[in-house]
């Protein structure tokens, strides 16, 4: 078992909006390349965390002979509100969001090409994995999963029902039954005690998160970047990689009318320079080739993505989006069942 001592900002774990009415100042300047060529002006809409990551890499694309002359708009947020926002009308060449579905939500809608995640990496660009935050200095000494279910123990985490990146939460707490030989009804039973202990049950991940910097809970459900890169911002708290925990994987995809700057941009993102930008904002590299190096703000900066025992995932452990939607999401799924008969709903 694990333990990490992290720093977390309010802003680094909560979605942060930024304007798309006007570039950003990454890129390469708004006059044109160095070389007297036209500049590109790209938009990106995407969920708050991979805000800092994607600003990196822009920069340093826009040091690159594909990159020179791009400049940027900008909007973040939620990551299903953003979806909707290009559903409808909201300009993006390049979308990076939270859940597979918020792209096939575009998908359906004809902005992004049927063919988005056939790549090598089935779209994915940035990975994470689900962590337990804790109070500083893990004063209920909190190991595990097992121990959410503790009388002294109380949970922060967003509502799977409204916050499209709470269902990696609560899929990790039913996969850590499942990894130690439980079955579907021991996990289910988990879930119900689970949300027994549950404190405060917010609408959205920035909700949850400044309930429990304002006193709520013992313990917030959160991520591993958000986590690395909230203690390179220099606030203290502690976290807690499970022995089993679920591989967070973020989609990315370029829109159907979008210029071709944008699938460059793509492409440098999944390079290996890219990947090692990412990672120095707290994501796993989603390319084994890539030498990470040295990441600030990790417990071990020189080993800073330790394995897990049991690494779960969507497609190997529960199917698929698809499959988990209808089975813990759908008006009769087990998520939405064990919340109302919690009550917490």
């Amino acid at each position: 078992m694990r333990q990490y001592k992290l720093s977390i900002t309010l802003a680094a774990l909560t979605a942060v909006v930024i304007s798309a009415c006007a570039p950003t100042a990454v890129g390469g300047g708004s006059g044109g390349t160095a070389g007297g060529g036209p500049s590109v002006e790209l938009a990106i809409v995407g969920f708050a965390v991979p805000k800092a990551a994607n600003d990196a890499a822009q920069k340093a694309f826009a040091k690159t002979e594909q990159g020179k002359g791009t400049t940027w708009t900008t909007s973040y947020g939620a990551s299903g509100d953003q979806s909707r926002a290009v559903e409808s009308g909201l300009e993006a060449d390049y979308v990076h969001f939270s859940l597979e579905g918020d792209v096939t939500r575009l998908v359906d809608a004809g902005i992004v090409s049927s063919e988005w995640n056939s790549g090598e990496h089935r779209g994915i660009v940035s990975d994470s994995v689900v962590v337990l935050v804790v109070r500083d200095g893990n004063p209920k000494n909190i190991t595990g999963w097992d121990d959410l279910l503790r009388n002294d123990v109380k949970i922060v985490t967003p509502n799977p029902g409204s916050s499209g990146s709470a269902r990696w939460n609560i899929l990790a707490a039913y996969g850590s039954v499942l990894a130690k030989g439980g079955g579907k009804q021991a996990a289910e039973e988990y879930l119900r005690k689970f949300f027994g202990n549950v404190a405060a049950l917010p609408g959205s991940g920035r909700d949850a998160t400044t309930a429990f910097t304002s006193g709520t809970g013992d313990v917030l459900i959160s991520y591993e970047n958000e986590a690395i890169l909230a203690r390179q911002n220099g606030e203290d708290f502690d976290y807690v990689v499970p022995d089993s925990t679920l591989l967070i994987e973020n989609p990315a995809a370029v829109t159907r009318d979008a210029d071709p700057a944008a699938s460059r941009y793509l492409e440098f993102v999944l390079s290996d320079q890219g990947q090692k930008i990412f990672a120095s904002k707290g994501f796993r590299p989603v390319r084994s080739t890539v030498t990470v190096g040295t990441v600030e703000g990790a417990n071990d900066p020189s080993s800073p993505f330790p394995q897990p025992r049991t690494l779960q995932t969507i497609a190997g452990t529960f199917g698929g989006w698809q499959s988990v939607n209808d089975e813990f999401f759908s008006e009769s799924g087990i998520v939405t069942r064990v919340q109302s008969e919690a009550g917490k709903q």
